[in-house]
């Protein structure tokens, strides 16, 4: 089933100061975390972050805080973002049945975030070239496992055309030049 652009929200795990150098291809994964924020605010899909355990971790990195118009954050501890109160309020205010995640580390707290988002009945959709972890592997075995609990697994340039729809409009030329 496709993914339908009004009704989908986005969230950024946890793309920490601390955290981010230790991840495996980590300046890829941040640049295209990137693009993706970028396209979803020319599409105009809400976009909420988190942040864990900001003390030890530190702050969002701040290319992404740069990124996100009025920027703000949500703390938390628990490893799912659903598991901070929080977090389940402003995702219920939002009314979006589908949640793109993106962020780090893919077998810990993306991984926990999108089980609680199936039980609850969302529809995660994972970005898997804007998810990572430390090592290789763990990322690989968390988008297997994410996929079979009943993820939807795709790509940025994938998805970013896959909301936008049709060629030969404005938003199609925005999303064309962020690919590029």
């Amino acid at each position: 089933m496709r993914i339908q652009l009004e009704d989908t929200a986005a969230v950024v795990v946890d793309i920490q100061e601390r955290l981010l150098p230790h991840i495996y291809q980590w300046e890829q994964t941040l640049q295209n975390c990137l693009k993706l924020i970028d396209g979803l605010q020319v599409l105009t899909v809400p976009v909420v972050v988190t942040q864990q355990y900001t003390k030890g971790l530190g702050p969002t990195v701040a290319a992404i805080v740069n990124k996100i118009t009025a920027f703000n954050h949500i703390e938390k501890n628990s490893f799912s973002c659903y598991g901070e109160p929080v977090f389940k309020n402003k995702l219920t205010s939002l009314g979006k049945k589908n949640v793109i995640l993106c962020g780090i580390e893919s077998h810990v707290c993306v991984l926990q975030t999108c089980l609680d988002l199936i039980e609850a009945s969302y529809i995660p959709v994972v970005v898997e070239d804007c998810v990572s972890s430390r090592k290789p592997d763990d990322k690989t075995i968390a988008i297997e496992r994410m996929r079979q609990e009943g993820a939807r697994i795709t790509t940025l340039e994938s998805l970013l055309f896959e909301l936008t729809r049709c060629a030969g409009t404005d938003t199609f030329k925005s999303i064309s030049r962020l690919v590029k």
